[in-house]
């Protein structure tokens, strides 16, 4: 019941717009019949705005989750990079006497000291800078799931409002035919109708049955996905989206579309991040020195001390065996980043290209599915005078019904379709980051 309900309110909201927005006149005789099979009670499904719902989604999502938890481990890494030493403190300890070799003179050393890495001219800002990037580029990562789960709560809203719509026209459908198969039989047992006549209504009347069954499996299929989507039973309000929310707007030009997408800014983002890391391994042309204090404690025949102190210094030496794999491996990285961020910037400006065409194509789809549907309708209506009149086989009536279901069914795809590029158009300029 919930779902006829809801569909009371699409197709309120949908009469206004279209007598509003469209050149030619709604199908009022098949609103009529649409609205009057289904019971208003009290709307319980109900709706919620479009950018609630993607809100809704998007504190579900895992990969929130996920890419958070990314974000303040990068975070976290850019903090510690900011230390003052390259790494953590070493402790070494040594003890030698002269007891191993069979002397008995007692010679005895006890050393041990302490040293940290240092950081190499420049490595320490390059390592905060890539550990900076990299958060930067995990924070961009969040837009592009943000504008996934958009998309996906539009699709599958759309095709709850559709298997909604399938079903109130499979119900209508079945009643209508319930009717005719009632004058059939009357007909039948005055003579008026054949045998024949009443066989060929009850196979109608059990495809429209299957129809029916099918619809219901539809409705279920989508309102679940689409529960399981936002983590609540509710379906988003997408037919208020039209011509005055594109306007309203405000859309850029395609190319400030293009830069502002969260994929072209996530690939851009990452080549800055390669770009970081290919400067903190020429940073990195050695191995770090380390820098310390040591002790010395020694128990020696005849000594006149035994106790030193001093400072350690550890100088490694460059070497290409380890700086060009660790180079050339940078700059790998960054010819990779670059090439996505070439070919994202293709696949966007390419998707956008198509999310324009298609919002043509749609408007006008509607415009013209609307005016096949009344015609169809204004045939079905006609045919249904002219069988009660005898004019008419009972079998081109069926017909024209059929061929006006297939109109309406048509006429849902195209508006919910016209509605839904509105609202992918309105996605592209990035109305719901």
């Amino acid at each position: 019941m919930r779902y006829r309900d809801g569909y009371y309110i699409y197709l309120c909201s949908a009469l206004n717009k279209i007598i509003h927005y469209m050149e030619t006149p709604y199908i009022y005789y098949v609103l009529v019949i649409l609205l009057s099979s289904v019971p208003f009670s009290v709307a319980k499904a109900g709706s919620i705005p479009f950018s609630q719902a993607v809100e809704a989604a998007w504190a579900v999502d895992p990969d929130r989750t996920e890419l958070n938890t990314n974000y303040r481990s990068a975070a976290a890494r850019a903090e510690a990079a900011g230390s003052w030493f390259a790494g953590g403190p070493t402790v070494s300890g040594q003890y030698f006497d002269d007891h191993a070799i069979g002397s008995n003179e007692g010679y005895t050393t006890y050393q041990g000291g302490v040293s940290v890495p240092l950081w190499l001219p420049g490595q320490g800002s390059a390592t905060v800078g890539v550990a900076r990037a990299e958060a930067l580029t995990i924070q961009e990562r969040l837009h592009v799931a943000r504008m996934a789960v958009a998309m996906r709560v539009l699709d599958t809203s759309a095709n709850v409002v559709m298997a909604q719509r399938r079903l109130a026209i499979a119900r209508i459908q079945k009643d209508t035919l319930e009717k005719i198969r009632a004058s059939v039989i009357r007909g039948k047992h005055i003579g008026e109708m054949t045998l024949a006549d009443q066989q060929i209504i009850a196979s109608e009347i059990a495809n429209a049955a299957n129809e029916y069954s099918q619809s219901e499996e539809q409705v279920e299929t989508a309102t679940s996905a689409l529960r399981i989507l936002l983590g609540r039973p509710t379906v988003p309000d997408i037919l208020s989206f039209d011509n005055v929310a594109l306007a309203h707007d405000g859309l850029f030009s395609a190319e400030a579309l293009e830069n502002n997408d969260p994929r072209v800014r996530a690939a851009r983002q990452a080549v800055r991040t390669a770009e970081a890391g290919v400067h903190l391994a020429k940073a990195s042309f050695m191995p770090n020195p380390e820098v310390g204090v040591a002790a010395i404690h020694e128990k020696q025949y005849g000594s006149p001390w035994d106790d030193r102190v001093g400072v350690t210094v550890s100088i490694p030496l460059p070497s290409d065996v380890r700086n060009v794999p660790m180079e050339t491996d940078a700059r790998n990285k960054l010819a990779a980043a670059i090439n996505q961020e070439q070919q994202a910037r293709r696949n966007v400006r390419q998707e956008l290209a198509q999310v324009f065409s298609h919002l043509t194509a749609t408007k006008d789809m509607f415009r013209n599915s609307v005016l096949s549907a009344e015609s169809m309708n204004s045939r079905a209506n006609e045919m249904n005078r002219s069988w009660q009149v005898g004019e008419t086989s009972l079998v081109e009536l069926l017909r024209a019904r059929s061929a006006a279901s297939r109109a309406l069914q048509l006429r849902n795809q195209a508006e919910v379709a016209w509605h839904a590029a509105i609202i992918r158009t309105l996605i592209a300029a990035g109305e719901f980051q």
